[in-house]
């Protein structure tokens, strides 16, 4: 009998631990939607932050309720935006490498300054046209 006291004893832990796990993802997914939203001002900011530390679980689902819609969209949009600074640095850096006219042009530029010799502009030159 003690053996499935512990078993159950054991699921009945798993259970609760899943379920602090969710409310924390829950709670710092809110937090950081708060943080986010440039819609809210700097109080209203710290009321709902004052909340979350003193009742963190009833402000979680009353956020949830009033603010949820838009955190979806938030979220959205946040990774748009950096999926497009991912994709403009990815074509700017693939860009300025397969370049041979702006390879050569920072090269020269590099000679002028006396960064580099004729030689190593030379070799740079080549390099860039082949």
């Amino acid at each position: 009998m003690s053996f499935w006291e512990s078993l159950w004893s054991i699921f009945w832990w798993m259970f609760w631990a899943y379920i602090f796990v969710a409310y924390l993802l829950a709670l710092f997914t809110v937090l950081m939607d708060i943080v986010r939203d440039h819609t809210l001002n700097g109080w209203a900011k710290a009321i709902w932050i004052l909340f979350l530390v003193f009742v963190p679980f009833l402000t979680v689902l009353v956020y949830l309720i009033a603010r949820g819609s838009g955190m979806g969209e938030r979220s959205r949009k946040s990774y748009l935006d950096d999926r497009a600074a991912s994709d403009a640095y990815i074509r700017d850096v693939a860009g300025s490498a397969s370049d041979p006219a702006q390879q050569i042009e920072k090269a020269s530029q590099l000679l002028a300054s006396g960064v580099i010799t004729d030689a190593e502009f030379a070799q740079l030159k080549a390099k860039a046209l082949a």
